[in-house]
């Protein structure tokens, strides 16, 4: 596991059968635990007497799909139909599942043997409980659809019929299970909608805000524009007088950004009145460090540390200075991308409940561990005290990996004494957000006169304190075109920075891929060669380059490049106004090359008219038609991040609180999307992330073609590329 735990094997397994409940410890004792009704195999399986399977998904959904995939691996080993499976949400219980969270596009290379494993061993029970009872050697016994048959006696039983007997049979080691040959697979690989599409597009109650308990009263909070500031004073009688008030009251607070921050709390009988509330509060605010740091000081300050010697040199291949003195040509840009915000449809809300030291909490987290821990240390009570309900939630890419709206809620239902529903407005969270740090690079480059690239070095300038990054500001010392390149230096200076980062979908790789493959894409235009011929010459023909666990396999990233520009039609004509651009990235284990059409009109606006996703991450497709959701939503958000969106610090505080500020692709907007998929033979890995990050050069890179104009800097400026 991630986090270090033992494996599955050895975590407690629970078995059921009949009138009898068996908890196999890590021993391997049963004890008996009481009565139940369907036969639960382990702690991801019951099966009921009609045959009915219900498969627990210990991760949480945010909309990637997983509540479906995961369930898949186990259904398929476990040889039952789908139509046959109900799905459940897990419980947060880390001593069963282990570590549960969604983030990393690490849900597949994480559970791809695992689960399997967990439904093969539940599917030996059965077969071993129907071998006993026909008195035949498990090995004459076959599965299918549910069912247990003795192909020489030609007897059949269902699991259902079988699963009280299965609780008696020793439960089998996991690390040495039979799987089965991918050429039986039923369920994998096979297109399944999401388990909860009829539910969402009927309206029914799924998501965090969706929740309610008995007695809740509905809770806003007011923080600081700047980050962290301190409550100066507040009218809390103007708030107490509004219909519906139940309390209003000021919470200290720390200065942890990621914990429960100084505000003011508004609990009401319904949400409008916490809100009417909040609007006569008239806030005052402590003064703070940071209310003088601004968006445009950043780039000001960025702009004179690239004129002087780095803080520190990351990496140094070569000699770079000397390679670009010797470069036939030279290209000196700089790139420069913006603060970012997650933007999740649904925004933040907890319901919680504080009574007699202990809490109950319902959330949609990403990460609920790590919340659980963060309201038992602030509120003082035993992480056992606390309950943490993982509830779908309206999107995350990253932001909900942290649990500040949970501790909030928690701390405000303690306070007032019942259970509260704490839902933050959008102008909370898209002013009180974790954002994608902005950052700076100072490029230098050469190519030699045969067109490849003599040198390369790169300022980067980011945020950070005594030599740390910020959270998710950095950048690796092995990211391309580092090792591939003989002439290579990568450079860093900090910038001390009071705006809260965090990691967004695609994070780091969301900027750093417009920096690298669009500075590319100016060395291969002074080299006078085709973007694309341009990159397959710089992966070269080595199949892999460096050693784990930072290796890079090029030779899987020219071939989804190569399928990219066959699938596009790169080098063909296209009508004026147009041009193609291409993109790569590796990140998240995935190899992903993207081609952009797009349009750019006479007023500058940009148009979109196509892309194209070619991708490798293994062998397998888990669900088809999960994966093309994960392409498609990923290909449209990074069209979105570098057509229109950015947060603007100012005064340490952030401007923009609204979509009508930070505006989304709309459906009208979006534009045909082609996928295709290399199978190769890898250990199959996630699609959350991976593919974002070409379209966003690829986009840049085809503007260039169109106009002639280069774009350096996120979001697009469209006055920029205004015909003359």
């Amino acid at each position: 596991m991630a986090d270090g735990s033992t494996p599955i094997a050895t975590r407690r397994d629970v078995l059921a059968g009949g009138g009898l409940l068996l908890t196999f410890a890590v021993a391997g004792k049963a004890a008996a635990q009481g009565a139940g009704a369907p036969a639960a195999m382990n702690a991801y399986v019951r099966v009921g007497v009609d045959g009915v399977v219900t498969i627990a998904s210990k991760n949480p959904e945010i909309g990637q799909g997983i509540k479906t995939m995961l369930p898949m691996l186990i259904a398929e080993e476990l040889d039952v139909d789908w139509d046959q499976v109900r799905i459940e949400q897990a419980p947060n219980d880390p001593t069963v599942y282990g570590r549960q969270f969604a983030g990393g596009s690490m849900a597949t290379p994480l559970h791809w043997d695992e689960l399997r494993r967990v439904g093969a061993a539940a599917r030996a029970m059965l077969v071993a409980a129907a071998a006993q009872t026909w008195s035949v050697p498990a090995g004459e016994c076959v599965t299918g659809s549910g069912a247990v048959r003795h192909p020489a006696s030609r007897r059949s039983a269902s699991y259902g019929s079988l699963a009280a007997k299965a609780a008696t049979v020793p439960a089998p080691d996991l690390k040495t299970v039979p799987l089965k040959d991918q050429k039986d697979y039923k369920i994998i690989g096979k297109a399944k909608p999401q388990y909860d599409t009829a539910a969402i597009v009927t309206g029914k109650p799924l998501f965090g805000i969706d929740v309610t308990v008995p007695g809740m009263l509905f809770a806003t909070y007011e923080k600081a524009p700047v980050f962290g500031a301190k409550v100066a004073g507040a009218d809390l009688d103007a708030a107490r007088a509004v219909r519906g008030v139940r309390g209003a009251f000021v919470i200290d607070g720390g200065t942890d950004l990621t914990g429960l921050l100084p505000g003011v709390a508004v609990v009401a009988d319904s949400w409008w009145a916490a809100r009417k509330g909040r609007d006569r509060l008239n806030v005052r605010w402590a003064d703070h460090p940071t209310a003088r740091q601004s968006s445009a000081g950043f780039a000001a300050q960025a702009l004179e540390l690239s004129k002087g010697p780095p803080q520190r040199t990351a990496r140094k291949d070569g000699d770079v200075e000397a390679a670009l003195r010797g470069a036939a040509k030279t290209v000196e840009a700089a790139y420069a991308y913006p603060f970012l915000a997650h933007a999740t449809l649904e925004p933040q809300n907890c319901t919680a409940h504080f009574k007699d030291g202990k809490v109950e909490i319902w959330a949609p987290t990403q990460n609920p561990e790590p919340g659980r821990q963060l309201v038992a240390s602030t509120l003082g009570v035993p992480p056992e005290a606390v309950t943490v309900h993982m509830v779908r939630c309206g999107g995350g890419f990253g932001r909900r990996l942290v649990n500040d709206y949970m501790v909030e809620a928690a701390w405000i239902s303690k306070q007032a004494g019942a259970p509260v529903k704490l839902i933050w407005t959008r102008e909370d969270d898209l002013r009180h957000d974790f954002y994608r740090p902005a950052g700076w690079h100072f490029l230098r480059g050469g190519v030699t006169a045969d067109g490849e690239i003599a040198a390369w070095r790169d300022h980067f300038v980011s945020f950070g304190e005594n030599g740390e990054f910020a959270r998710s500001a950095g950048m690796s010392p092995t990211e391309f075109p580092a090792r591939f390149l003989p002439n290579y230096q990568l450079d860093v200076s900090l910038m001390p920075c009071g705006v809260p980062t965090g990691p967004l979908r695609a994070p780091g790789s969301n900027a750093i891929a417009f920096v690298v493959q669009s500075f590319i894409d100016e060395l291969a235009h002074a080299a006078g060669a085709d973007p694309v011929a341009f990159r397959l010459k710089l992966l070269g023909d080595r199949a892999m380059v460096g050693e784990p666990p930072s290796a890079y396999a090029a030779g899987r990233m020219a071939a989804v490049v190569r399928l990219a520009a066959e699938k596009s039609g790169w080098g063909r004509q296209v009508p004026k106004g147009h041009g193609l651009g291409v993109g790569f990235h590796y990140s998240h284990l995935g190899y992903f090359a993207e081609v952009v059409e797009v349009r750019v009109e006479p007023d500058g606006a940009v148009k979109p008219v196509k892309v194209w996703v070619a991708g490798d991450v293994g062998r397998h497709i888990i669900n088809p038609l999960g994966a093309l959701n994960q392409v498609e939503g990923s290909v449209l958000d990074g069209l979105s991040e570098a057509l229109t969106q950015k947060i603007t610090i100012e005064n340490g505080a952030a401007v923009e609180a609204s979509f009508a500020e930070y505006p989304l692709i709309r459906i009208a907007e979006a534009c045909p999307i082609e996928t295709h998929f290399i199978t190769s033979d890898n250990a199959p890995t996630g699609l959350g992330e991976p593919v974002l990050p070409p379209v966003i050069p690829a986009l840049c890179n085809a503007i260039f073609a169109a106009t002639g104009k280069r774009i350096r800097q996120l979001p697009i400026d469209t006055e920029f590329l205004k015909s003359v």
